[in-house]
This record gives structure tokens, sequence and C-alpha cells, in this order.
């Protein structure tokens, strides 16, 4: 179900989506697995906001089992 209720909040959506894309793609660039992880991870939880508030639940549950496992592989590396 689509929680949009004017197009003003699609434009705040719309924005959310970049930001965490725009946060993405800046986590490939990053040198090192841990800045990646770290980088992937915010970008991660801001789709799932951004999934939450589209109300698309692909989206939610892709984003954060890649949460689950970027802070597993960040759990490792850090020990």
């Amino acid at each position: 179900m689509n929680i949009l209720v004017n197009l003003d909040d699609t434009y705040v959506i719309d924005a959310i989506g970049y930001l965490a894309l725009t946060i993405n793609l800046y986590s490939m660039c990053t040198k090192g697995e841990s800045k990646l992880r770290i980088f992937s991870t915010i970008a991660n939880l801001i789709y799932i906001i951004y999934g939450i508030l589209l109300g698309t639940t692909p989206i939610i549950v892709g984003c954060t089992i890649a949460v689950i496992l970027h802070t597993y592989r960040l759990s490792k590396l850090n020990n």
C-alpha cells in the first residue's frame, strides 16, 4: 500500500531515495572493506525508510538482509 498523501510528499520521498543512492554509490568509491560496509549499512537503513514510505516489501526485505550481512561482516572485521 502506498502511503503518499500529496505531490509534495513525493519530492521528499524521492529525495530520501536519492540520498540512499548517493551514499551507496559513495560506499563503492571508498577504500577498505570497513568503510564500504559502514556506508552501505547506512545507505541500506535509509533504503528501508524509503521502502516503508513507498510500501514496497521487496525493498524493505532486501535492505534488511543487507544490513544484517554488513553488520555481521563488520563484527568479524573488528575482531
